[in-house]
């Protein structure tokens, strides 16, 4: 809930309202190297301006926020005040096939060889930059890559990026 401090001290109350995804992914990175903390939400329905991601930010930090958005050439449609609103999900699944893992987030699957962690699949979503980050990624090795969000633009990519958090996790806990 915004407005509430969490374990890490974040209070949040408010919200960037984006008109696309590719903002909301950019300001994120601009907003973290600048050392503010953020959170990828997403905007209540009522509250959205065509795209389905915003940042939760600590309101108190809003003109700064907004000075470094600015300066750092992300836009955004407006920064809100606000109490409560749906968190990005967050549900990751996985499903064991013998010799290799699928990771499933949102439309997204990443499946890797469980003995090499080398990428065997890359599937789901119908973003425009999903098939350069599947070549980007496929018959290499997970350590290797490079973040799917750090080369993608899109929901899609975002998704895909939390896939493969949780096979990095799967491989460096030895459950795979």
């Amino acid at each position: 809930m915004f407005g509430k401090k969490n374990d890490s001290g974040f209070a949040g109350g408010g919200l960037i309202i984006f008109s696309n995804v590719e903002e909301a992914i950019r300001a994120e990175k601009v907003l973290k190297k600048g050392s503010y903390e953020v959170k990828l939400v997403a905007p209540p329905p009522d509250l959205r301006k065509g795209c389905d991601l915003a940042l939760e930010i600590n309101i108190v930090e809003e003109t700064g926020i907004a000075r470094m958005l600015l300066d750092g050439g992300a836009t955004f449609v407006e920064i809100l005040p606000i109490k409560g609103a749906g968190e990005l999900l967050n549900i990751v699944k996985t499903k064991d096939f013998g010799e290799a893992i699928m990771v499933k987030a949102g439309n997204m699957k990443l499946t890797f060889d469980k003995r090499s962690g080398v990428v065997l699949n890359i599937s789901g979503g119908g973003c425009p930059d999903i098939p350069y980050l599947h070549l980007s990624m496929i018959d290499k090795e997970l350590s290797s890559l490079t973040r799917p969000k750090d080369n993608g633009y899109t929901l899609c990519a975002l998704m895909l990026d939390r896939a493969y958090k949780e096979a990095l996790e799967i491989r460096k806990k030895g459950t795979a």
